[in-house]
Order: structure tokens, then C-alpha cells, then sequence
């Protein structure tokens, strides 16, 4: 079959801005047995970083043109389902059912844990966890997403500092709490994906507001203008200014990208489990 062409693909308007959507960006040599890709990152060169489930190794590196360039943690991960890359480069991986967070350099090296490996706990971290994102003070927050319903905040050293939410269906609650990000405005914004919503709040967990009309929500991004961009299972990308105000909405992913994640040249990168690909939206 005919590999397709980045306008065979098409072009989606989001916010102000138009993209082409290149499907199937970046596949894995033949020699790498297929998982299941659950979300990315990108580090300070542009570097995606995919992480997959179910295969060794968890954790695919690809150059910004989509070339691969090597793999890391094979072994080390038992559960893969969130990844972030902080202002230092180091990268984050929730290994969700062995209730972790794993640190790893750029290089693959382990350099620290949150969480004690396969030993769930009831409203303390961890129990099923799915996200983290690291503010640029180094305080790192986790979505303890399948179990607690909560979040957690961590100093930069690992000490455990304070929790917020719980599970139920009012304002500064959650179902699932899914995905987050720090914001440019220092919010923590957090995917509540079975309430249907993204919340905000203040870095002590102060519920300030919530974007609405989703369906069932999965990860979140802000572009550098500060629009906030969220996957669901539509499947549709929508557009939010900071406010709450809906911006547009488009349908780049085929069935709901579970993961989303962008580089500074304003390349979005979305990662679909069905089908397991990885879409870029590259701006026009």
C-alpha cells in the first residue's frame, strides 16, 4: 500500500492556527516487538519520547524528523501509562499497576522512585497512578488516577508534601483524574475524564474553575500561546483560552488520543492505542 501524503491526510483549523495530519509518524523498526504506545513527551532538543505498554523496551526515542534512535528501561516497568520531561531533562514514567513513579535521565539510568513498588495504598500515595507533571521549582505532581482518585504533590527532593481531591462528582473531586499539566499561569489542570471536565487549581490544591462539554476527557496540553488543547474519546482535539472559553475544535486523531504531547517548533504529537500509532499535527 502507498504510504500517504501529508495532504492525502489532510489538514484540521484549531484556534487560529492549521495543521497537516501525517498519520502513522515515526513507526518502529521491525526488530522492536509491538506494544501498545499509551502517551509521549518531548525533551529540550525536541526528542519525542513514546511510552508503551505490554513490551520491552517501554520507552522509544524518535528525532524530530521521526527517525528512531534507541529504546530504554527494558524490565523496569511493569504497568506503563503516563510520561512527562521536566525543565532538567529528566524523564518521569508512572508505572501505574506497580502503584510508581520511575525517574529516569535522558540516557535510560534510574535516578530516583516515588512510591513503593507494588504496594497500593488506600488515599496515600500510590493506588493505580496515571500522570505526572514536574513544575519549573521542581515540585512534582501525580494524578493517583484508577484507585485514590487524588493528587499528590511532591517536593523536589521526593518528600511528600500535601493531597487534594477524592472520589465523587462535586467541584475539587474526581472519577478518574487521568492526565495533568502546571500551566504558564502556575495552575495545576487536571484531566477528571468520567466527570467529563478538565479542573483547575492553585499549586495547594485550590479548586478555581473547570472546562466543560467533553467526552470522557484523556490528556491535555498548553500550546505556546497559552490555548489549552484536550484529547477525548469524540474523537475531537478541543481549543480553551485559560478563561474557559471554547476556542474550536477539530478531529485529528481516529479514535481518541490517549496521549498528547508538543515541541517548542509547535508540532503536536498525539498518541492513539486503537489504532496504536502516533499522529503529528504539524502547523502550516
Amino acid at each position: 500500500m502507498k504510504a500517504a501524503t501529508p495532504l492525502e491526510n489532510g489538514r484540521v483549523a484549531l484556534a487560529g492556527r492549521t495543521y497537516e495530519v501525517i498519520r502513522n509518524w515515526a513507526p518502529l523498526p521491525a526488530a522492536i516487538a509491538p506494544a501498545r504506545i499509551s502517551t509521549a513527551a518531548v525533551d529540550s532538543a525536541g526528542r519525542l519520547y513514546a511510552l508503551r505498554r505490554g513490551g520491552d523496551p517501554p520507552v522509544v526515542v524518535f528525532s524530530p524528523q521521526g527517525e528512531f534512535l534507541r529504546g530504554f528501561g527494558d524490565g523496569l516497568v511493569f504497568d506503563a501509562h503516563g510520561i512527562a520531561i521536566d525543565c532538567d531533562d529528566r524523564v518521569f514514567v508512572v508505572d501505574r499497576d506497580a502503584h510508581q513513579v520511575i525517574c529516569f535521565s535522558l540516557q535510560g539510568d534510574v535516578l530516583f522512585t516515588l512510591g513503593d513498588r507494588h504496594q497500593p495504598r488506600w488515599e496515600a500515595p500510590f493506588n493505580h497512578p496515571t500522570d505526572v507533571a514536574v513544575a519549573r521549582d521542581g515540585e512534582i505532581y501525580v494524578t493517583d488516577g484508577y484507585g485514590n482518585g487524588r493528587v499528590h504533590c511532591f517536593a523536589r527532593d521526593g518528600a511528600h508534601r500535601l493531597s487534594f481531591g477524592g472520589i465523587g462528582h462535586g467541584e475539587g473531586q474526581f472519577m478518574t483524574p487521568h492526565a495533568l499539566i502546571i500551566d504558564a499561569q502556575n495552575r495545576v489542570l487536571v484531566v477528571d475524564r468520567e466527570n467529563n471536565r478538565v479542573q483547575w487549581f492553585d499549586r495547594q490544591g485550590g479548586w478555581l474553575g473547570q472546562y466543560d462539554g467533553l467526552c470522557r476527557p484523556m490528556d491535555l496540553l498548553e500550546r505556546d500561546d497559552g490555548v489549552i488543547l484536550v484529547t477525548d474519546i469524540v474523537p475531537s482535539l478541543g481549543a480553551f483560552a485559560p478563561d474557559g472559553r471554547r476556542l474550536g475544535r477539530a478531529r485529528p486523531s481516529l479514535n481518541g488520543a490517549h496521549g498528547v504531547a508538543g515541541d517548542q517548533a509547535g508540532n503536536i504529537y498525539l498518541v492513539e492505542i486503537d489504532p496504536n500509532s502516533i499522529t503529528l499535527m504539524r502547523p502550516l
